[in-house]
């Protein structure tokens, strides 16, 4: 009998424990936390090096009207080795499409994520060859995080609908083909309409499964656990870096999006599900690609972390969304 009231006393008090603990996070949450994004760009990060003059010009707004096709957004932290492997294969692919089709049109932009090696050097190489026209370098002064470089890149282009591709080309560029077929039907066309369309892994996960540790694909089910009860439901695959978005949600989303790391990506997809914005999946091909920043244990245990504080954060109001946006 005294065994079972202590071990009553003992819930109760933990679970008080933990209440009032969590109504302490919150308070201090709310309190020290801003509900809108205070974006910081440095003057550095106002400009871009215009090839042909060798003088620095103003990026445009993601706010202005759009002025070309498709902006292709690549984030880069020390990828000199990787990114020209990336790049050779997305301009040749984008510059076939430009002579078969004269009403297409784009800009490739090299966010450089305060890269320490030479992954600014080697991306004006391509800016000097493409023209400052097709071809541009934002070098941020201190690494943000793949999150914060995306949305530098973002905030900077003038395509009607814009694209995220990783430096590491794992994802085929020409698969960017479905995302637009897919951005065709979602949005009609529009850059004025919502609608993002996705890259997936989701149909290879049965056989990256079977050549994973144990232990690795533990970790990567506890990690799809977490997202699916704290943050998107409905996505199969949140991680693939291949995503593309009408002007309009990209407008939208970062500019309330404040994780800047890697679980950006949920983010994103938690606010467009909060706004409602048509989302499409689409099976894309995927090579994994030596260099990984991703160390498993610890970067899935901070996404983790990232994960719970996302959606409690949202919950209890410190973050918030834009109201006149959502549905």
């Amino acid at each position: 009998m005294l065994t079972t009231e202590f071990v009553q006393l003992i819930l109760l008090f933990g679970s008080g424990s933990i209440f009032f603990i969590l109504v302490v996070v919150g308070i201090i949450l709310k309190v020290t936390t801003t509900p809108f994004p205070h974006i910081v760009r440095h003057k550095e990060e106002q400009t871009f090096l215009d090839s042909a003059t060798n003088e620095n010009e103003k990026f445009p707004s993601l706010e202005d009207q759009p002025s070309l096709e498709l902006s292709v957004i690549v984030p880069a932290f020390d990828e000199e080795k990787r990114l020209p492997i990336m790049l050779d294969e997305c301009l040749e692919y984008l510059e076939a499409r430009l002579k078969s089709n004269k009403n297409f049109s784009y800009e490739v932009i090299i966010v450089s994520d305060g890269s320490r090696d030479k992954t600014v050097e080697v991306a004006q190489k391509y800016s000097a060859k493409y023209g400052s026209s097709k071809v541009r370098v934002l070098a941020l002064v201190q690494n943000r995080g793949k999150g914060g470089a995306v949305r530098m890149g973002m905030l900077s282009a003038r395509g009607k609908f814009l694209l995220f591709a990783d430096a590491d080309g794992a994802t085929k560029f020409e698969d960017y083909a479905k995302l637009e077929q897919s951005m065709a039907k979602l949005s009609g066309g529009s850059f004025d309409t919502d609608a993002i369309s996705i890259g997936s892994r989701a149909h290879l996960e049965q056989e990256a499964t079977a050549s994973r540790t144990f232990f690795r694909t533990l970790l990567m089910h506890g990690f799809h656990f977490l997202v699916w009860t704290f943050a998107v439901k409905k996505i199969r695959d949140t991680q693939c870096g291949f995503k593309l978005l009408s002007r309009c949600s990209a407008r939208k989303v970062f500019g309330v999006m404040h994780v800047e790391r890697w679980a950006f990506d949920v983010e994103l997809l938690f606010i467009a599900q909060a706004y409602n914005i048509p989302i499409e999946e689409i099976a894309v091909r995927w090579t994994e690609i030596e260099g990984s920043k991703l160390t498993p244990f610890w970067s899935w245990l901070q996404m983790g972390r990232d994960l719970i504080f996302i959606w409690f954060r949202y919950a209890i109001g410190a973050w918030q969304l834009r109201k006149e946006h959502v549905n």
